[in-house]
């Protein structure tokens, strides 16, 4: 019987770009909603942009516009990002919407009914002149414990120590610069504390069908909620004052709903909106009490937010509970934090930019998830040999080397199989497994494939060979990395087959025998293609359908997996993948090491800035960046005193470097020899520079908005000469022009004094 599922992923805070954390998640649920889609069964993904806060207002105050302009660009630049990956939400909204406006406040005012909200006056500080309450990573000043300056509010990034932000010397207002002044404000509190019997039932799975969360997940919830004798939790500050972006509170007039009461509210809101289109019933999908099932996606540093506020949130409005949560772990680059300095801070955009395949990367994510909240590392180097063993050397190789054959020999039409051909591949056909679980294949039947293939698979050492319903088990749980295991290894059959039989020496003999064995060869591996296609399919989605177009058939349903295209016409092949090549990956770390502009928030980072010092706020596991969750540090925050008087509105100094590091930049006297608009490109002009060398270098300058190109040329600049050169869409850029820009409209390229040559060092 089929199932009716709803499925969302933690929503993306917009204020920054995609980047390659955000999407392990992004990918592991679209990956798990593709799977149930092809088993049949009704199921929904829907997401949105988180919008609320004071990131967001400061931000779009500070770019001149409103948060309504600025949320609806991030969420274009978002959903192109997803769109890139294949990330195929069936709808992708905003919170900023009145669905979820007015589920927050129906959730809300049911909550205050029950008397579960109570007013409480609370001492914060105030930036008088901003004329706002300052959230806890908008206070900056003198830890209390360690003595370092400029540390954060709520927490010591030298020391570690956790304190009040009423505990700083010498705070600051890292907005303004001003002194904050402490002043009382009334808040409006969920008691969560009453919660805590439901929530340590509902955690720990006594009163559901099965756990909601993870092994791991709910030992984390036990530590925070305590026992029965000793509860741990803490009321829950659900409001903010204005000035504010959000909902304001019902009944008040300065009053809003903190951002992370109304952003769950936000599945809710997307997936009404989803139901307005299509005419799905909601409340069958949220009453309490209902038989659908609801999984949340998420990072492991929301696990506060997802397994307490948001269920004691629901239980005490009406509403159901989610069926499970899903927490995955963080990401890591090559062993190491995300680092902007490294480049391996990576856009989603700059990867597709790059010309990259993004359904490379949806494999390598899948060859390490295990659905556990375990941490991902993504190893460049191991990246592209994964791709080119398995996906190519593997994969693709089964298809190219054999169906030129039945183009060229066979009419472009599959034949038969031979019966000892199709009691070999049994696996693929009924799920056989060689470890239990259905009939092994016998090493008499394996013998077809030679003496290698026959020791493979004699005594049923390997684990599974063609197992529909182990992978299914696999992809059900989220352990992609055994899935994609037990794929491969068909991958490993097939090609042993063909490297057994050989086809293009069967091609060479002219007589009828070896003919007829070369259609039946073909035939069979293409066949293994269908299937392992099928089993690749929620990770690959345009690639199986680029070769459901070549075998003309369905491949993407899991009822596809037949071994059935006998007497079957067929598309002559093109070229499915091609192999990584290592330079490119090379250009997207030095293209995202040029990116080291103070722009990019994550999602958590401007979470923490909503915190108060009443808002519980544990500690997360770990120390890399993950998805859209994850603390980042941006280079404002990072920086050391706040300007202040003139110039202070081009944002602060950077962190202290040292002569070694500045050394190693190569900064020297460029003479612009020509400049040239660039064809379908918005913001860039092309430049021809004469740095001394025999060749000129290109460099692309994003500088259109400000000159004309007739005028930069003989004009001298200053460029950096040792950047790795960046492979781009109009061409390749072989450094960097230098320009200056503040916080008022313009660029201003940097000039040398009169006298200075092409070539000379700067120092």
């Amino acid at each position: 019987m089929s199932r009716k599922i709803l499925v969302t992923s933690a929503l993306p805070y917009a204020n920054g770009s995609i980047h390659l954390g955000h999407l392990v998640e992004y990918i592991q649920t679209d990956i798990w909603v593709r799977f149930q889609k092809m088993l049949g069964n009704e199921c929904h993904y829907v997401c949105a942009d988180d919008t609320h806060g004071t990131p967001i207002m400061l931000r779009a105050e500070k770019e001149g516009i409103t948060p309504e302009q600025l949320i609806d660009r991030v969420w274009h630049e978002h959903k192109a990002d997803f769109d890139g990956f294949h990330v195929e939400f069936d709808h992708y909204g905003s919170t900023n919407s009145d669905e979820t406006r007015e589920f927050a406040e129906q959730i809300y005012l049911k909550l205050k009914a029950a008397d579960l909200i109570e007013v409480r006056s609370i001492e914060q500080f105030y930036d008088p002149v901003k004329q706002m309450f300052l959230p806890d990573r908008f206070i900056k000043g003198e830890c209390p414990k360690c003595h370092a300056k400029d540390q954060y509010g709520d927490n010591c990034e030298a020391c570690g120590a956790t304190y009040a932000p009423t505990e700083l010397i010498n705070p600051y207002s890292a907005v303004s610069g001003a002194q904050p002044e402490r002043r009382n404000s009334d808040h409006y509190f969920f008691k969560l504390s009453t919660c805590q019997q439901f929530l340590l039932e509902w955690t720990t799975g006594q009163k559901t069908k099965e756990p909601p969360l993870q092994p791991e997940a709910a030992n984390k919830m036990q530590e925070w909620l305590g026992t029965e004798d000793e509860n741990k939790l803490s009321d829950w500050d659900i409001s903010r004052d204005a000035p504010y972006f959000g909902f304001k509170i019902p009944g008040t007039e300065d009053k809003y709903f903190y951002v992370w009461l109304d952003a769950p509210v936000g599945y809710m809101g997307s997936f009404k909106q989803l139901c307005g289109k299509t005419g799905i019933n909601f409340d069958e999908f949220w009453k309490q009490g209902s038989e659908t099932e609801l999984y949340h996606f998420i990072g492991k540093d929301i696990l506060y937010f997802h397994a307490l506020f948001w269920p004691a949130m629901l239980q005490h409005a009406g509403l159901r509970t989610p069926t499970k949560l899903f927490a995955h772990g963080f990401l890591t680059v090559n062993g190491e934090k995300m680092s902007k300095s490294r480049g391996t801070f990576i856009t989603a955009d700059s990867y597709l930019k790059q010309g990259l395949n993004p359904e490379y990367l949806r494999y390598y994510y899948a060859a390490k998830l295990n659905g556990t909240m375990e941490d991902l590392d993504l190893s460049l180097d191991d990246f592209v040999a994964k791709v080119n063993s398995d996906l190519i050397g593997k994969y693709i190789n089964i298809a190219s080397r054999c169906a030129g054959f039945i183009t060229k020999r066979f009419g472009g039409k599959l034949g038969h199989m031979s019966d000892s051909d199709i009691a070999a591949l049994r696996a693929v056909k009924y799920g056989d497994t060689l470890e239990g679980g259905g009939q092994a294949i016998t090493s008499s039947e394996a013998s077809l494939y030679g003496s290698a293939i026959g020791q493979k698979l004699d005594g049923a050492r390997e684990t599974i060979i063609a197992s529909r319903n182990k992978i299914a088990e696999f992809y059900e749980t989220r352990d992609y990395s055994k899935a994609l295991r037990a794929v491969m290894q068909l991958t490993e059959v097939a090609n042993a087959y063909v490297n057994h039989f050989k086809p293009w020496e069967l091609a060479k003999l002219d007589d009828e025998e070896a003919q007829s064995r070369l259609h039946e060869v073909c035939t069979t591996a293409l066949n293994m293609f269908k299937a392992i296609t099928t089993f690749l399919s929620p990770i690959l989605p345009v690639t199986a359908s680029k070769v459901g177009e070549f075998l003309n058939t369905d491949v993407q349903t899991w009822e596809s997996l037949h071994l059935d295209l006998l007497d079957h016409g067929i598309n002559e092949y093109e070229h499915l993948m091609t192999r990584l090549d290592p330079n490119l990956i090379e250009a997207m770390v030095a293209a995202n090491q040029e990116s080291l502009k103070p722009m990019t928030e994550s999602h958590s980072q401007t979470r923490h800035a909503e915190h108060q010092q009443h808002t519980p706020s544990p500690q997360s596991s770990g120390g890399t960046t993950s998805h859209s969750t994850r603390p980042a540090q941006n280079a404002d925050q990072v920086a050391g005193y706040p300007l202040k008087g003139e110039g202070a509105n081009v944002g602060a100094i950077a962190p202290i470097i040292s002569i070694d590091d500045f050394s190693k930049v190569d900064l020297r006297v460029a003479k612009i020899v020509n400049a040239e608009h660039v064809e379908g490109a918005e913001k860039l002009l092309k430049l021809t520079l004469d740095i001394g060398e025999e060749k000129p270098r290109t460099v692309f300058a994003g500088i259109k908005s400000t000159y004309d190109p007739e005028k930069l040329k003989g004009r001298m600049t200053v460029m950096v000469a040792n950047l790795a050169p960046r492979k781009m869409k109009f061409g390749l850029s072989e450094g960097m022009v230098l320009a200056a820009s503040g916080e008022t409209p313009g660029l201003f390229i940097l000039s040398p004094d009169n006298g200075a040559q092409p070539g000379m060092r700067i120092k």
